[in-house]
Formats: structure tokens, sequence, C-alpha cells
């Protein structure tokens, strides 16, 4: 069944516009995905989406963040393939709300879902603009009667460098707090994570991101004291990303592209070497019936 959500075949939907005074976003409804941010300017906020990098923009990462070893999982003693970071990227969200600064996409279990992930959930992603803030909020709920195992991530590649003057290597992430522990990164397991970890690159609060940092995939902090940081060149505007909602977070891109991926996490990609059942991955979260979780995600221009 994992081929099925990858050969769908699905065209690009026309793109969904929301618009304040100083900013544009456009969203894919294939995967509610943002695919453009820009401001008053016409500006872009976002990855050029460049096919020699990459052609993601910002998938939403659900049921499960990352991969599962052998891209399966275990739950009630069976098995059930899931491709890395889910299906809900590849599937096409209903739109069921549209104003002119907010727009909310819904996906619902069905029968293709319930083959690779049986349960009954609802996935509602809004997103609205007021002002240089656009602000995201996934809602996920539990209308099963079994308890839910879930976890949930965003992707967004915001532009790296800025369309605000300054070079690449001007660019840092001061983060709200200072970030000493250790990361976590990819381990010799194709898509998961190393046991080991590696001591922290920030200084302070402040990252000063290299290509080379990422010539082995993403870096994984599990244990983040920060809920904001700020992203750019110091003097000049940025984008202020908040994610109260996610413990974790990871940076990615592919060495020399244009773009960074700051990506809050709520649950990772299972260990280099594990076995266990998914009530057991780190990160999992379990949802009961009724309940519904929260996610969101805030960007905001900020000029120092």
């Amino acid at each position: 069944m994992i081929d099925g959500f990858l050969d769908r075949g699905y065209a690009v939907d026309e793109l969904v516009t929301i618009a304040s005074g100083t900013l544009t976003a456009a969203i894919n409804p294939l995967g509610a995905e943002l695919w453009s941010l820009t401001d008053a300017q016409g500006r872009e906020l976002m990855t050029d989406a460049d096919p020699r990098w990459w052609t993601g923009h910002a998938p939403l990462l659900f049921p499960f963040v990352g991969r599962s070893r052998g891209d399966v999982y275990r739950v009630d003693g069976r098995e059930y393939a899931m491709p890395q970071h889910g299906f809900a990227r590849r599937m096409a969200f209903a739109q069921v709300e549209h104003l002119p600064e907010s727009v909310t996409f819904r996906l619902e279990a069905d029968a293709a879902t319930r083959a690779v992930y049986p349960f009954d959930f609802r996935l509602d992603m809004r997103f609205a603009v007021a002002g240089g803030a656009l602000m995201m909020t996934a809602s996920v709920m539990n209308l099963g009667e079994a308890d839910m195992p879930f976890s949930f991530g965003y992707h967004p590649a915001f532009a790296w460098p800025l369309p605000y003057g300054g070079a690449a290597e001007e660019h840092l992430i001061e983060f709200e707090k200072p970030e000493p522990a250790p990361l976590r990164q990819v381990g010799d397991e194709p898509g998961l994570i190393a046991r080991d970890r590696i001591a922290s690159p920030v200084e302070g609060n402040v990252l000063r991101p290299t290509y080379a940092m990422f010539k082995d995939d993403a870096l994984v902090w599990d244990e983040m004291e920060s809920h904001s940081l700020i992203w750019g060149v110091p003097g000049r505007t940025r984008l202020k990303i908040d994610f109260p909602d996610t413990p974790w977070l990871g940076l990615w891109q592919k060495p020399g592209a244009q773009y960074l991926c700051v990506e809050p996490w709520a649950g990772m990609a299972d260990l280099v070497g594990f076995e266990g059942d998914v009530w057991e991955k780190q990160g999992v979260m379990r949802l009961l019936p009724g309940d519904e979780r929260r996610f969101r995600m805030d960007v905001t221009l900020v000029t120092d």
C-alpha cells in the first residue's frame, strides 16, 4: 500500500492565496503545503524549489515524523508500511474555509489511509495572515474508539539568503535561549537517527550555519530550551519563527542550495537499530478517543 501514496499522480492543484497588506501566502491543497510567502514588494521568503536540490516547499509531517526502520512500524502485533514523514504530504486536502486572510484545509481517514494507519483521524491545517505575520495551526483529532499513536512536524524551507541583502554566510540563527545540549544526526542506517550525539555548534544562543554542517544530513535538537528563533542577517529584515507546541527542532538543507529548512517537530525518525512497537518510538504521542492536539508555527517579519 505504500506505493499507492507515492504513485497517485496528483496534478499540481491551483494554489490558494491569502494576503494581508504585508504578506501573501500561497498554499497547495496537495498536502496543504505552503508553496510561497512573499512580502509587500513581492520578494520571496521561501525556497526557489530548484529541482537540482529539492522540489519540496513546506511539507506537513503526519502521522509520523522521519523514517521508520525498514519503512515499517509495528502496532498491536502487526506491521504496517509507512513512507518517510508519513502520507499527509502526498494527499489532497479538502478546503473547508477560505477568507481573504485565512484558509483551512482538512484531511480525514479513508480506506487508503486505514490500510497503512488503522486509525480514524482528522487533520485540519489553518493558515492566516495578519500584518507581517503568518500563523499556521495544525489540529489533529482522534475520531475513533482506540488510542491513536502519532507525531507531527513542520518542514518549511526558507530562503538562504533572504531577499534583504547580506551574503549567505552572514545569516545567523538566534535562538530564544542558549542551546548548549548535544545534537543528534542521521546514523549509518539511511534516514535513521544515530544513538550517539555530537557537540552543539551553537555559541551561546547563536548558530552560524554553513553548508558543511549539512553534509551528513539534518541537525536534530531533541533537548531544546527555545520555542522561538530569528533567521537572517542582523541589522536587516529577518524572520522570527515561533513554535510553542513542538519540543524538538530539525535544521536541514542540501549543501549549496538556496534554502534552509527550519523544522519544528513533535517526534522524529527511529533510532538506528530500533525494533520496538510504535508506542516505544521516541516522540510518539497518545491521543485518546475524542481528543485533539494543536501545533502552531508563526513566521513574522521583524526589523532590528
